[in-house]
């Protein structure tokens, strides 16, 4: 039970260490304009009004899903052998 407790605190902890903050926004960066440009291109080059809500969340989603991934694989990571279900063997 108290792994489960433990939770927000760790994912917290793994979001916002080890360059995950960092790579997460080089992620936004790149996705984020090639996005842009495509849902918003005809307004960037023909100076008409950009949409700033639709700017902001073309670059927040991918940070969130950058982010999202590094957390639940240090999750994974981190969880006890034992936890996992035993493999069997491939023939």
């Amino acid at each position: 039970m108290r792994g489960l407790l433990d939770l927000p605190s760790r994912i917290w902890r793994y979001a916002a260490s080890d360059g995950v903050p960092r790579r997460s926004c080089i992620v936004a960066l790149i996705v984020g304009t090639i996005l842009n440009l495509i849902n918003q291109g005809d307004a960037v080059f023909t100076g008409a009004v950009v949409d700033p809500t639709k700017l902001l969340l073309t670059y927040l989603v991918p940070y969130c899903v950058s982010t999202y991934g590094a957390v639940s694989y240090r999750l994974h990571v981190a969880q006890p052998a034992a936890n996992e279900p035993a493999r069997a063997l491939v023939r």
